[in-house]
Parts: C-alpha cells; structure tokens; sequence
C-alpha cells in the first residue's frame, strides 16, 4: 500500500484526500489550519506537524496549496518537504503556481533524485468532492506511471505533456477562458438589471442557449444571492489571472480580455471582498461597492486567500 503525503487539506485538498483513504491509501495530512487537520484525523488519515514530517517515508507526497509563495515554503522551506522526502519518491504539485514555480521545486528536487509531476486541477469544490476532477498532467511519462494508482481516485487524468510545466501551461489557458468568463458572467447580470429586467429571469432564459456559459450557470445563481457561500475566493482569481497576465507577458502576447476582467477580481479585492464568493464580482458593475479599477487591492492578495483553498473552477 502506498504512503501518501497530503499537504494542503483546505477546501478542495480535504476531499481529494478523502478520495485517497477510500482508495485504501495511506494518507498522513498537514495543512497549517488546526481545524482542517481535526478534519483529516476525522476522515481516517494520520496527521503531521510539518510538511517534513509528513514527507517522511512517503511514497508520493501531494502539495495543494494556493500561491507560489506558498508551494516554495511548504517544499523548500525550513521543515519543508525536502527535509523529509526520501530519494526515489515523488512530489506531485497539484496547486495552480505558474510555470516558473514549478519548474523551480523540479530542480530542487531533482537534485535530491526526487521526481516531480505538475497537476494542477480544474473542476472547483463539487468536482474535488464528487471525485470527478480533471487532472492536468505534465512530467515524465514513467512518472505519471508510478503515481496513477494516486492520481486515479481524485478524478480525469489529462496528459499535457512530457515537461513538468506542460501542466501549468494548459492550466493557465484555462485560468484566462475562466477569468473572463466570470467577470463577463457578472458584467451581463449587472447589465440585464440595468436594464430595468429581473436579471433572475434572464439567467434562466439565456443560460441554456447560445450565449450560457459554464461559469454563468455556476456563478450566475450565486451572484445574485445575497450572501453566498464562499466556494471560491475573489482573491484566487486575483492570483490567477495575475498568473495568466505574466505568462502572457513573457510569451510577448496581448491579453487584452484577460487585463479587463483582471481589474475587476482587483478591484472587489480592493473593496474588501477578497476572501469573498468570486461571484462578488459582479458588485463592481453594480455599484454596491466603492472600490476603483486602479489596479490596487488593499491587500497583497496572494498573501489573503489562504495556505489551502485552492480556486474553484
């Protein structure tokens, strides 16, 4: 039976990880909130004090965590996963970082004769839950071998490429299809109601036809509530698409799209929202909030979301 490290056991990290226990895995978890590892202990897997810790004898060790930042620190930082990781196993990276970062902890892994796989997932809390993730996979093909059987229980296996960063690569196209589609998802609400119609009423009109999105159909419901709950942070976006937008500038491409919706996840972080629903988007087209499109949140918003939550799409 394989061992399996689980670090980041937030909202998406916890139900893979359950996924893995039902699997018959042996799951040790650390994540930096007590109460999600009160969760762990509760779902049946061991628990850690560090990443180290729980590297320790692992034959895979996962790292679900939000930012950069964060992946370094849990990986490379002191009590980090490299302290603890034996040569011969394998760290999935399975958080949305970006390229570089990735690419980074492969080599610093590497030369410890560590593997690393990229996986970065899409699918949000509901497909985390239901098993049904997309898993977009870049790194070795023997690799990806060795850990399928760890893969598996948590969803789709998408093969991006050969290259740990493919994975990353195909996520951040997908972060720009998503970050436009909700913040348009949100301009159109605001717009039906500015109209003078009951934007309730469209949704349910157009959300089926030509004009629906995935994202208006998810969002859409929970933009207009009046206080949904938190399935996904503004600041993810903030994240991600700050993500896409660096990608974009070292390939020499114009994202124009991407920079408009981008200004609208900064500016409700700004306003405040940041660890708000993501569908609180759309305040920023009703003037419901006071925040501008200058382009400064009121806080680093890489720093707010959170060592766990993962983006929910």
């Amino acid at each position: 039976m394989k061992h399996v490290a689980f670090i980041g056991v937030g909202a998406i990290g916890l139900p893979m990880a359950k996924h893995l226990v039902a699997a018959g895995l042996d799951v040790t978890a650390f994540d930096v909130s007590p109460t999600r590892l009160d969760e762990a202990a509760a779902a049946g897997m061991r628990t850690a004090t560090s990443p180290e810790e729980a590297a320790t004898d692992a034959d895979v060790v996962v790292v679900m965590v939000a930012t950069p930042q964060q992946l370094h620190h849990a990986v490379l930082g002191p009590q980090g996963v490299a302290a603890g990781i034996a040569p011969g196993a394998c760290c999935v990276v399975m958080s949305t970082v970006g390229i570089d970062a990735v690419r980074a902890i492969d080599q610093a892994l590497g030369e410890r004769d560590v593997a690393v796989l990229d996986v970065p997932v899409t699918g949000g809390v509901a497909g985390a839950e239901a098993g049904t993730l997309t898993l977009l996979a870049g790194g070795e093909p023997a690799t990806l071998a060795r850990c399928t059987q760890v893969l598996a229980p948590m969803g789709r296996l998408a093969v991006c490429g050969p290259a740990v960063g493919d994975g990353q690569a195909v996520k951040l196209v997908n972060q720009l299809l998503c970050s436009v589609h909700l913040a348009a998802a949100g301009e159109a609400l605001a717009f039906a109601r500015a109209l003078g119609l009951d934007p309730a009423a469209v949704l349910e009109i157009i959300g089926g036809g030509a004009a629906g999105s995935w994202m208006l159909s998810d969002r859409g419901p929970r933009m207009l509530a009046e206080d949904p709950p938190v399935r996904s942070a503004v600041d993810i976006f903030v994240k991600d698409s700050g993500l896409v937008a660096q990608a974009a500038e070292a390939a020499d491409f114009d994202a124009a799209l991407l920079d408009v919706a981008a200004s609208r996840f900064w500016a409700a972080s700004a306003a405040g929202l940041g660890r708000a629903d993501d569908s609180r988007v759309i305040t920023t087209y009703l003037g419901d909030t006071l925040a501008s499109l200058d382009g400064t949140p009121a806080a680093d918003p890489v720093h707010t979301a959170g060592p766990s939550k993962e983006s929910g799409r």
